[in-house]
């Protein structure tokens, strides 16, 4: 089956929604996912989402980032997503996006490797919190079509330009069997997530695989760094098969600590994702354990219950009571820094084609990405990506 639309979006994450979300109202548009709408990465984050906080804050947020990132970052989009943030934050607020408060001013937390609280939250939940919102407002635009459980399997290529994608379709879409399709656009945008489905244990969604990685490569698409590979420090452990639960990082910039099997820390809890990992793993080595423990011990009760709850109700189905005993964490492939390389503007190395969200390397997060840097990244640089193609489409016409 053919159709034909003026964008197509490969991805309902946060990106992918942001994304059209600021693309013009005349744009008809096609977004696909390869489940349903709310099995995407973006509705598992929990930390929060980081704002330049004030002008003063601008170097040591620079310095942060470009810290935990090895200094491999791309200088110019590190400037550019930390320029951008307010405005992002105005935009989530504007479409209803609740963020902590206390007597009426944001409330920020803190996580590995800040220097200081720069991260807006909703409960444990930020991620859920902020793309339901974008999804409820996508899903009230007249010129989107979504299509669940719709998997993208190749590009179509014309001239050396992308022109569309090519699908198939499954699962309640089509009872009776597969639907190949073939969209043909003016854009195409990837917004296809990450590649935990590539691991035996990650925190991501397993039908995430890098699909546009794959295609990217047939293509002679290029890519970049697809051996960055974040691992998060804290999973809780766990001996059942599929995704691993993450105990956020701001649980441990909220106080708590890692202990040993002997009961001793051995690690600075708010290093880098990738320092306590390596310390992690070698504790684990060294105690000849399967695990490390984490305890909240110093976090009041009612600070966990208030902003950690659904850690807190994961944790006690598993049988742990946080606010009473430690609980036993691994880490697991959490995120992806590398993948298809894109200029500020997420433009792609193949004309009319965009990457945006993990799927795409901006360079912003070098070899190590900063926490809660990830749903602030996407957003600012979806936008960028609508509004491109916008001043891209009125340049043509003017030719």
């Amino acid at each position: 089956m053919k159709q034909k639309t003026d964008i197509v979006i490969v991805g309902t994450g946060a990106a992918g929604l942001f994304c059209a979300l600021n693309l013009p109202k005349e744009k008809d548009i096609i977004m696909l996912t390869k489940a349903d709408l709310e099995s995407s990465d973006s509705f598992l984050a929990q930390g929060g989402i980081c704002v330049l906080r004030d002008d003063d804050d601008y170097d040591g947020y620079f310095e942060d980032t470009m810290r935990a990132g090895h200094y491999e970052n791309r200088r110019e989009s590190v400037d550019i997503m930390i320029r951008g943030s307010r405005e992002i934050i105005r935009d989530l607020v504007g479409y209803g996006v609740e963020f902590a408060k206390e007597n009426g001013e944001f409330l920020y937390t803190r996580e590995g490797a800040h220097s200081r609280p720069r991260i807006l939250f909703h409960e444990d939940i930020t991620g859920a919190e902020i793309t339901s919102k974008l999804l409820e407002q996508v899903k009230q635009l007249k010129n989107v079509t979504l299509y669940e459980y719709t998997t993208m399997t190749d590009i179509i290529e014309k001239d050396g330009k992308c022109i569309g994608i090519k699908a198939q379709q499954t699962g309640d879409c089509t009872p009776q069997g597969v639907t190949e399709l073939e969209i043909y656009a003016e854009d195409t945008v990837f917004a296809t997530g990450g590649i935990g489905g590539r691991y035996r244990h990650s925190t991501n969604f397993p039908h995430l695989t890098g699909d546009a990685l794959d295609i990217s490569q047939k293509h002679g698409i290029r890519l970049e760094h697809l051996d960055y590979v974040q691992i998060h420090p804290t999973t809780l452990y766990s001996e059942k098969p599929g995704r691993r639960f993450l105990i956020s990082e701001s649980v441990r910039g909220e106080g708590a600590l890692l202990y040993n099997k002997n009961k001793e820390r051995f690690v600075d809890e708010l290093l880098p994702r990738d320092v306590v990992t390596k310390a992690i793993r070698e504790q684990m080595e060294k105690d000849k354990t399967n695990y490390v423990w984490l305890s909240m011990e110093r976090i009041d009760k009612e600070t966990i219950l208030n902003h950690f709850p659904h850690i807190y109700q994961h944790c006690l189905e598993e049988g742990f009571d946080v606010t009473k005993e430690w609980i036993p964490v691994v880490p697991a492939q959490h995120y992806f820094m590398g993948g298809v390389w894109v200029d500020s503007d997420s433009a792609t190395s193949m004309p009319h084609l965009y990457a945006v969200g993990e799927t795409s390397c901006n360079g912003v997060h070098g070899a190590n990405r900063l926490a809660s840097n990830s749903l602030l990244e996407s957003l600012v640089f979806a936008k960028r990506a609508a509004r491109k193609m916008t001043k891209t489409e009125q340049e043509e016409k003017s030719l």
